[in-house]
């Protein structure tokens, strides 16, 4: 699947042509430079090694910068494969958002937001004050009995319980390119995408 690696830059909102407030999302996508081809002959697979933002040298491991220079560009942040990507490319290209057609649909990964030590009714949408039913004994948010104590006489894996709540990959399949401004090399797309302002996104095509 082609794509691109790119920055979340914001939300916003635009009018549709029947009036209507649409809330969308602004993203940098790209410019990628290619620092890796992969083929089936020397790698067993095909694939394209994109690399997006910049990086100073000191941050960079000497692995990294020979890696690096043998594609004859700078130390990037950022490395991520893409397989079925058409055309014929070699390390040093550039892939811009021209790769992204307007009103056309993409899929994007990121990383959520972190939310820290969070209870089981933001964490897992508990009802708190209810019936207090099934052990909750009138505590408010608590969660509630954890299991049986005779058998198993042990609280189960996958129990849903308090925890840190946030900072996991999630995609959002499907969301239609509204925009896009090749001289910015910027994307506007219709919804959320995971993620803070600022924070990393790869974008399939």
């Amino acid at each position: 699947m082609a794509g691109l690696i790119g920055k979340k830059i914001g939300m916003t909102s635009v009018f549709s042509v029947e009036g209507k407030n649409i809330p969308c999302t602004v993203i940098e996508a790209g410019p990628c430079v290619v620092t890796q081809v992969k083929t089936v002959e020397t790698d067993g697979y095909d694939a394209l090694q994109l690399a997006f933002g910049e990086k100073k040298e000191k941050n960079t491991s000497k692995a990294e910068f020979g890696h690096f220079q043998k594609a004859g560009v700078g130390p990037k942040r950022h490395v991520i494969e893409f397989r079925d990507i058409n055309g014929e490319y070699k390390p040093g290209d550039t892939i811009t958002v021209d790769l992204i057609s307007e009103d056309g649909w993409v899929d994007i990964s990121g990383i959520t937001k972190g939310k820290g030590f969070q209870g089981v009714v933001k964490r897992h949408g508990f009802g708190g004050v209810g019936d207090a039913t099934h052990g909750q004994h009138n505590r408010l948010r608590a969660p509630g009995s954890l299991g049986a104590s005779s058998y198993p006489s042990k609280v189960v894996k996958g129990m849903r319980m308090a925890g840190r709540d946030g900072g996991n990959k999630r995609t959002i399949q499907n969301l239609k390119v509204l925009k896009v401004i090749p001289e910015s090399n910027v994307i506007v797309v219709k919804g959320s995408v995971p993620g803070a302002k600022g924070s990393t996104v790869i974008i399939y095509q």
